[in-house]
């Protein structure tokens, strides 16, 4: 008999561990799989159990439930008041469609013959039969884009690493994942690490890299102690080291912990971090792909990018594409967080509005007050209302929109969020943040913070609005990252959405 209690920070945080041992103690004979979460946060704890017709839940399940659930059989998947019926067949999870996140609560994170038995290694095995450019071809056809925010072609910085001459090329996989709202990258990597580990081997393969690098960041001791178990296993394994799976290709992966600088998420000062320096943003040219990681070629992508390659080759180019629409082809890996009554990981294909996600996934506000506002794209992303809540969530869209898709983090907020504090807290955010290296970003969000206090005084409301969007313009135009150029994104955008925020008479939120 398996039970299945999922073993991640989001379940051990509402008391997983505590659920797994009183089972153990209470069920004689049964076999205690720490999974990753499905991503259905307002279950969890979820139990599964294994049963004849397939994996049954419960939940949320408490420890004062074990005893109720034992007396009602729920080792043979017995009705009980936290009854959800048959995993595959909750409508939450069965109405998504996961190409990235496929694995994630179905397999022991680090059963390697879990991973092989649902798929793994089916496009590693295949890339090594392929040549180099036929692999980069197959990425470039998948229409696969980073992940991280920026939405670059991954098929075509492969292919400037893979073209460059070096003595040493390396994949760096950036999982400092700072954004507010997000936790797909530690989900994937807690629940399913061999994922990211094929992807970047894949890559490696590819453009002739023979080092690879995990930028993790400190905040995430599971995903830390989960991915360097992953990659001991798989070196024991013969998939790391001198020969990939008996291949020519040799690839080395290691970790290396950031210390959770926020503008580390950016590609060149996480470059600066691993080199053992001060986080502080590169000036371009010269591009990664080309003086990247100790000065030679490197690949960065994140851990979404990565983590997607693996299906890419599993499946064809033209499976992935056929998902998604215009030039935002495949899925992308939603995460619902906030005032939200149902938050998660939602994985469904580029195109589905943000009233599909917010309510049809989310259930609307966890606190039953009417909606407001989402925050889509992370702490730097644009504030929408229910006006535009039939904006489609794909790059070019959003871009129209006036915002952007990020990382995919959605944040709601009810009515009684004030969004002039919202975007005094973007410049503050931007202040503590900055790496200080250019003058717009370092300063210019410092005055930001003190004209919005005044326009929220009511000093000079109308003057220092004009200033602050003087302001805003020099910090898009001048800084010299998306630190500093992209923090106005979340003032214009709440002062233009939510224009009765900002006149300086006392909120009635």
């Amino acid at each position: 008999m398996k039970i299945y209690v999922p073993g991640d920070s989001a379940a051990i945080s509402v008391g997983a561990d505590d659920v797994a041992a009183a089972i153990a103690q209470k069920v004689s004979g049964a076999t205690i799989v720490r999974n990753g979460s499905r991503g259905a946060l307002w279950l969890e704890p979820m139990v599964e159990v294994e049963t004849d017709e397939g994996r049954v839940a419960y939940g949320p399940v408490n420890v004062e439930d074990i005893d109720s659930l034992i007396a009602a059989d729920f080792m043979h998947g017995g009705a009980h008041k936290l009854s959800l019926g048959e995993s595959e067949k909750i409508e939450w999870l069965a109405s998504q469609d996961r190409v990235t996140f496929k694995r994630v609560g179905i397999i022991d994170p680090l059963s390697l013959s879990d991973y092989e038995t649902h798929g793994g290694l089916v496009g590693l095995r295949r890339a090594i039969s392929l040549s180099t450019e036929a692999i980069i071809e197959e990425v470039k056809e998948s229409g696969v884009r980073g992940r991280g925010g920026a939405g670059f072609p991954a098929g075509i910085k492969w292919k400037t690493v893979a073209d460059a001459v070096s003595d040493q090329k390396y994949i760096c996989c950036n999982a400092d994942e700072g954004d507010s709202g997000t936790f797909a990258d530690r989900m994937l990597i807690e629940g399913d690490p061999y994922t990211l580990i094929e992807g970047m081997t894949i890559a490696a393969i590819a453009v002739g890299a023979t080092e690879g690098i995990v930028y993790l960041r400190s905040e995430y001791p599971y995903a830390i102690k989960t991915l360097q178990k992953a990659i001991d296993i798989a070196h024991a394994f013969g998939w790391l080291g001198s020969s990939v799976l008996g291949s020519k290709h040799a690839f080395e992966l290691k970790i290396r912990v950031g210390a959770g600088s926020y503008v580390c998420g950016e590609e060149t000062a996480m470059l600066e971090s691993i080199e053992g320096k001060r986080g502080v943003v590169r000036a371009k040219p010269p591009l990664p792909a080309l003086e990247g990681l100790f000065g030679k070629p490197t690949v960065i992508n994140n851990v979404l990018t990565l983590s997607t390659i693996p299906a890419v080759l599993a499946d064809g180019a033209l499976a992935y594409k056929a998902r998604g629409v215009g030039r935002s082809l495949g899925t992308q890996v939603f995460q619902l967080a906030g005032n939200i009554k149902r938050g998660g990981i939602v994985e469904k294909p580029f195109g589905i509005s943000i009233e599909e996600i917010v309510n049809g996934y989310g259930g609307g506000t966890l606190s039953g007050a009417p909606l407001r506002a989402v925050q889509v794209g992370g702490p730097l992303g644009a504030y929408f209302g229910t006006d535009k809540f039939e904006t489609s969530l794909d790059y070019e869209s959003m871009l129209a929109a006036g915002g952007m898709l990020g990382h995919g983090g959605v944040v709601v907020f009810d009515d009684s969020v004030d969004l002039a504090q919202q975007a005094r807290f973007a410049m503050a955010f931007c202040a503590l943040e900055s790496c200080g290296k250019c003058t717009p970003c370092r300063i210019g969000s410092t005055r930001g913070v003190e004209t919005i206090d005044l326009i929220i005084q009511g000093v000079k409301v109308d003057e220092n609005k004009k200033l602050l969007l003087d302001l805003c313009e020099v910090m898009t135009d001048g800084s010299l990252c998306a630190m500093g150029g992209l923090t106005p994104m979340p003032v214009k955008s709440a002062m233009i959405n939510f224009p009765e925020d900002f006149t300086g008479e006392v909120s009635r939120r």
